[in-house]
């Protein structure tokens, strides 16, 4: 066995390697002083840049976690080689041969060439492999046939060097043995695995993407399902976990958008291959997707190192792509949960048809990709539309459970000064007052930085399962030092106690958001559920009682026995009359905000038959409010 490299060709290694282009293939780097260039650490995590360069004494040093040292340690570090293999790698770029102090000076042999540098020749060799047989190969014709469907000639393939895989289940496996692999090796690398008559292709009438690291290199494979009878029921099969293939670590297509990601400061994030190559067949060529996981802390390192994702005041830009279906919106709330290790501003660009990238680019051109980036909306804005549009707005209820589960996503907003005005349209989203609002993302902002991972919200952002029990919360007891929460408790001692005094059809037509106070809405609720004041009669306020939840009944009886601020029927009748035409007013004027915020989502929709629509409805509630305003001049 060869003994250690030769000094002197460390030496040369060191002497002919650019420091600052070894790096710049992990990390984005700008000046930082003379003689000096700085980034974000790729060795831990961080908001600003400690990560500094100095290229005329080829060393590195990150003030942050103290790591440092020249380019060899760099390699080291970042590629998790041995000294001898990073000596290697770099020597081989530099077209240097690497000689030992045992042997006589000779070359070492190829078959002692580091681990890494054997399987990443491996991957090199199967890249190549699969490419011929899908450019040639008589069995391909259904993997061409495939890409053609979706709008990707010949040329479109070979750049991305996609490939096919033969339905024989041992065709690669012969073919690196040729090339002097060993059966550990193939086996190392994913390429194939071990059954009971030996060897066979782990990939076998598919097509196969070739996956790199950011430096270029092929660490594993990707691979569509091509025929019905194929006995792995996935429709995507990747490389399992190896020396090389870390799928939190990769993504798919960065060492092509590597370059654009660092100058346009933005990537893009979608979902899949194909996706992936009509972004940048399109010309969106910052695009990216993950490997068979979705995007996590990890990959979020790699993006931000790349784009120097270190400015506050110019910000980088993320977007996501997802699809419109739960599971894309499902996708779009967990990123919303990692966007605080950012400080660029994170965006979603979903297509309305629910169409993806490459199908986008197949229907409708290369143009119409370009549209779906451009017109990306800020993350936020998509997951507090999609946290609301799980409930029924037309009810109290599902008002009050919508801003509670929307108001943590306001409150995680990164830019603070933004939140007062998504606080104030989260109210107009859900058809409640400001103030409320505005309480709840306080609220919510004050749960989370007592969480015990502070700055990041406690409350869970995703969806409950269909079929997932939900507990239903305490319903707090209202404040009776709130001026309009005491004049709802007394109009609800007249509705319990002398329903005969009020306006039935009056008290009736108060919409399911007139009552302020959550335990008043129950209250109404149960009301209306009966079949609303009308139906007041004997034994009225036990079937109130009896209406409500557990929680509620003893405030119901409360409501029934307490006095109120009157001595006699003539001045109960006043005071249920005045009590009844204020609350009406204060409804029909939170009604009357409510369609006006629809009529504005419904013109900017360009909705003009619900625009008019709802024109006409506001039109009646003003009318109903002059003619309450009019009985009591």
């Amino acid at each position: 066995m060869p003994g250690r490299i030769k000094a002197e060709v460390v030496a040369a290694v060191k002497e002919r390697t650019s420091i600052e282009d070894v790096v710049r293939e992990h990390v984005t780097l700008r000046q930082g002083g003379v003689g000096s260039l700085k980034g974000l650490c790729p060795f831990h995590d961080e908001k600003s840049p400690s990560f500094n360069v100095r290229p005329q004494l080829g060393v590195w040093h990150c003030f942050g976690c103290g790591e440092g040292g020249d380019v060899l340690s760099f390699v080291q570090k970042v590629d998790h080689l041995t000294f001898s293999e990073a000596v290697e790698r770099l020597a081989d770029r530099a077209g240097i041969a690497v000689e030992y102090e045992e042997g006589g000076g000779a070359p070492r042999r190829r078959e002692d060439v580091g681990r890494r540098t054997r399987l990443v020749e491996a991957g090199r060799v199967a890249e190549q492999w699969y490419a011929e047989q899908l450019a040639s190969g008589a069995e391909a014709v259904p993997g061409r046939r495939f890409l053609a469907e979706r709008g990707f000639d010949r040329e479109a393939a070979a750049r991305f060097t996609v490939g096919y895989a033969p339905r024989s289940g041992e065709a690669l496996t012969r073919h690196l043995r040729d090339k002097g692999f060993t059966d550990d090796e193939i086996v190392t690398v994913g390429l194939a695995a071990r059954g009971s008559r030996g060897l066979y292709d782990r990939f076998r009438g598919r097509l196969v993407w070739p996956i790199h690291d950011v430096t270029g290199d092929c660490v594993g494979f990707g691979a569509r399902r091509l025929f019905d009878d194929d006995r792995i029921e996935a429709k995507y099969l990747n490389t399992s976990e190896t020396p090389l293939f870390k799928k939190s670590q990769v993504l798919y297509g960065l060492d092509l958008a590597k370059k654009a990601v660092a100058t346009q400061r933005q990537a893009v994030v979608v979902e899949g291959y194909t996706d992936v190559m009509a972004c940048h067949l399109s010309g969106v060529e910052t695009a990216v997707a993950t490997c068979g996981t979705a995007f996590g802390t990890d990959h979020i390192k790699v993006v931000r190192r790349l784009m120097r994702d270190d400015d506050d005041v110019y910000p980088a830009e993320v977007v996501f792509t997802f699809d419109g279906d739960a599971a894309g919106q499902k996708a779009a709330l967990r990123a919303f949960g990692e966007d605080q290790r950012f400080v660029s501003q994170t965006y979603v660009a979903v297509e309305p048809n629910g169409l993806d990238p490459c199908e986008l680019r197949q229907q409708h051109g290369d143009e119409a990709v370009r549209q779906l980036i451009a017109s990306k909306v800020p993350l936020f804005e998509f997951a507090i539309a999609t946290t609301i549009a799980r409930f029924d707005l037309n009810t109290a209820v599902g008002r009050v459970q919508a801003l509670r589960a929307a108001a943590p996503v306001v409150a995680q907003i990164k830019d603070r000064s933004l939140r007062p005005e998504y606080a104030r349209r989260l109210a107009g989203h859900v058809g409640l007052d400001v103030e409320e609002a505005r309480r709840a993302v306080a609220a919510a902002g004050r749960a989370a930085e007592s969480a015990p991972d502070r700055g990041r919200s406690s409350v869970e952002l995703q969806p409950a399962a269909p079929d997932q029990v939900v507990e239903r919360p305490v319903v707090p007891r209202p404040d009776p030092r709130d001026p309009t929460v005491a004049m709802e408790r007394q109009l609800l001692q007249c509705v319990l106690q002398a329903p005969w005094v009020l306006d039935t059809t009056e008290f009736d037509a108060l919409g399911e958001d007139a009552f302020t106070a959550e335990m008043h809405r129950v209250v109404h609720v149960a009301v209306r559920g009966l079949g609303g004041l009308a139906q007041a009669g004997a034994g009225w306020h036990e079937q109130v009682a009896a209406a409500v939840p557990d929680d509620v009944r003893s405030y119901v009886t409360d409501l029934t026995v307490a006095e109120l601020p009157v001595v006699s029927d003539e001045g109960l009748a006043r005071l249920g009359a005045s009590l009844q035409i204020e609350i009406a007013q204060r409804d029909l004027v939170r009604r009357e905000r409510d369609v006006h915020s629809r009529m504005q989502r419904l013109d900017a929709a360009g909705d003009a038959i619900g625009y008019n629509a709802a024109l006409r409805e506001a039109q009646v509630l003003v009318e109903r409010r002059r003619a309450l305003t009019a009985r009591t001049d």
